[in-house]
């Protein structure tokens, strides 16, 4: 039973890798065109092109589980599950908390939520995609928690 938590952990930690990642050289790279209505906001509708990345890790997750549900992959489950609870966490920090698309958690005021808002901020001061920076979510740099 521990293999499978260590698992799922390892699965929700590399998704902070895999978000950096992606962000930096696929959001601001090749599929800019989905990503930039995120930072500079040409449409009515409260979607923006760049849910489509939600999507997409879904259906990454949901493929784990089918990998387990059909004993391909034993560890399926608890990884699907990593990525999903990922997701999930990723939606509430960058979309509710950060970027108010639901108006919950206005108030947070401690150490690491002002330097997460900071950190945000400083990357989505830049509209194009070059000269980005803070393409993680979760792991702040450092100096985003001095004042």
């Amino acid at each position: 039973m521990l293999i499978y938590l260590l698992v799922f952990l390892a699965a929700f930690f590399f998704m902070e890798f895999m978000a950096w990642f992606s962000h930096k050289y696929i959001m601001h790279g090749f599929l800019w065109v989905l990503h930039a209505d995120h930072h500079k906001k040409d449409h009515d509708s409260w979607f923006e092109r760049n849910d489509l990345f939600f999507i997409f890790y879904a259906v990454v997750s949901m493929g784990f589980f089918f990998l387990w549900r059909y004993k391909i992959f034993e560890y399926g489950l608890a990884v699907g599950l990593g990525i999903f609870a990922y997701g999930f966490t990723y939606f509430v920090v960058h979309d509710i908390f950060i970027h108010q698309r639901f108006k919950l958690f206005r108030n947070a005021n401690n150490i690491y939520s002002r330097a997460l808002r900071r950190g945000h901020k400083m990357h989505h001061k830049h509209t194009g995609k070059e000269h980005g920076e803070c393409f993680g979510m979760l792991l702040v740099p450092f100096k985003y928690f001095k004042k």
